[in-house]
């Protein structure tokens, strides 16, 4: 009885240093992992769970604003990068040169109550009413390549909208504590951009 409690001990503490079985991990979920922007190596990705029990118009719904804060986003970056390089020559408020606003996050406290009154206004007309219109200028020729073109403005917009993310936390880290980097210009892996 001593050897055959011995052997169990034994066999349960090999047990314990032997490799655990992993299960294996569908990102099949809800049918959609077939829709455009499903790509490699992450397939189906959505680790919230939103998608679960919904239909296809609601999922539409959410891909749309995908790329509308994908759009956003691309526009944020390039409205971020921007001034680093080039400055307007108006005033964007009576007594206040573009060139006298600081770049990023500093910006947020130069920029005056109708600066911002007009930026929220012109964005909500955008927005709501699309008054910039749709215009022919500009828009390449896709014949045979919609779906192409459409996997790559979507792949375009995440990668912005983690960009905007990471300027927005670094600058705001920098605007905290100036200088935590050790570099003089947000900006750090251009340096051809500074005239360096």
């Amino acid at each position: 009885m001593m050897k055959l409690a011995v052997l169990a001990a034994a066999a349960s503490s090999a047990a314990a240093f032997a490799p655990a079985q992993q299960g294996r991990l569908s990102t099949a979920v809800n049918g959609y992992e077939n829709e455009l922007g499903v790509i490699a190596p992450t397939g189906f990705f959505d680790p919230l769970g939103f998608t679960d029990g919904i239909d296809q118009e609601k999922f539409d719904q959410y891909r749309t604003a995908e790329l509308k804060h994908g759009r956003v986003a691309q526009l944020a970056v390039i409205g971020y990068i921007t001034p680093e390089i080039f400055r307007w020559g108006f005033d964007i408020a009576p007594g206040i040169p573009c060139a006298d606003v600081p770049n990023g996050v500093a910006a947020i406290n130069a920029i005056p109550a109708l600066g911002w009154a007009q930026i929220i206004f012109a964005i909500g007309a955008v927005d709501v009413r699309g008054w910039l219109g749709d215009f022919d200028i500009g828009k390449p020729d896709l014949k045979g390549k919609e779906e192409e073109r459409a996997l790559q403005e979507l792949q375009h917009g995440r990668l912005a909208m983690l960009a905007i993310l990471e300027l927005l936390r670094h600058d705001s880290q920098n605007f905290v504590s100036p200088g935590f980097d050790g570099y003089d210009n947000m900006i750090t892996g251009l340096p051809f951009i500074y005239g360096n």
